[in-house]
């Protein structure tokens, strides 16, 4: 079984805006809405989990009911760190999935997530255990402690995105460890596995995969959605029956 959890318990304070963000709308739809399509239309996944802000479970569940997404399957209450959100869903899970079964851990509101992503992601997994979607850095980079600066080789360095491709036994297995450690602000399962001493496999991210963190981020979405509705109304038959874009 393929599984995808989505953390989606943040407040969202960057944002500025009373709602968090991953419930805030664009086009009349939340944010959290147009992730959960992309993991939706994919035929690959078979069931969702999301790890929900406290007191916004039933609004998930309207919304889900509302845009039809029908795998959504668990909804597990955030934690009071990242962390423990994740692992909310991670031990919440251990009855309903078997050790060899593959999870895509996804930030909730990175929500243009492309098909091709999704698929990439499953088959790395299913051949190295690991998947983190990276993207190579265009700027020149820097390393900045008091006063002292130091520049980076760029073509040395990635920016990783999500998903992270993980089977579920090793994501259980690096919870466990982590807690066994007094690990305990470590969100990310790249960051985690290399902490522990695990390799970590990378495949193709994209720019358009990024996460919604400030208004600026919104506003790029919003010029995304623009140029797919004009898209789709100029080539109306060329999307593919389940929505995505060919990407």
């Amino acid at each position: 079984m393929n599984v995808a959890i989505l953390t989606a318990a943040g407040v969202g304070t960057r944002l500025g805006q009373e709602v968090p963000k991953q419930f805030l709308s664009i086009d009349d739809k939340p944010l959290i809405v147009y992730s959960l399509e992309k993991f939706q239309r994919h035929p690959d996944i078979d069931a969702i989990a999301v790890v929900c802000l406290k007191g916004w479970e039933g609004m998930l569940e309207a919304y889900a009911r509302q845009f039809e997404i029908t795998k959504l399957r668990w909804i597990f209450l955030g934690g009071e760190t990242g962390m423990q959100s994740i692992q909310n869903a991670v031990f919440g899970l251990e009855k309903d999935l078997k050790a060899d079964d593959i999870v895509l851990v996804q930030d909730g509101i990175r929500v243009n997530t492309s098909q091709r992503i999704i698929s990439d992601c499953i088959r790395m997994t299913k051949e190295k255990g690991v998947a983190i979607a990276a993207i190579p850095i265009a700027e020149a980079p820097f390393y900045v402690e008091g006063d002292q600066v130091t520049g980076l080789d760029r073509r040395k360095l990635l920016r990783s995105q999500t998903p992270h491709g993980i089977t579920y036994g090793k994501l259980r297995d690096l919870h466990l460890q982590a807690n066994e450690k007094g690990i305990t602000d470590t969100v990310a399962t790249c960051t985690l596995l290399l902490e522990l001493g695990y390799p970590v496999y990378f495949y193709d991210g994209a720019e358009t995969n990024f996460k919604i963190t400030t208004l600026d981020d919104v506003e790029m979405f919003k010029a995304l959605l623009n140029v797919e509705q004009n898209s789709w109304q100029k080539h109306p038959g060329s999307h593919g029956a389940n929505g995505s874009r060919g990407k």
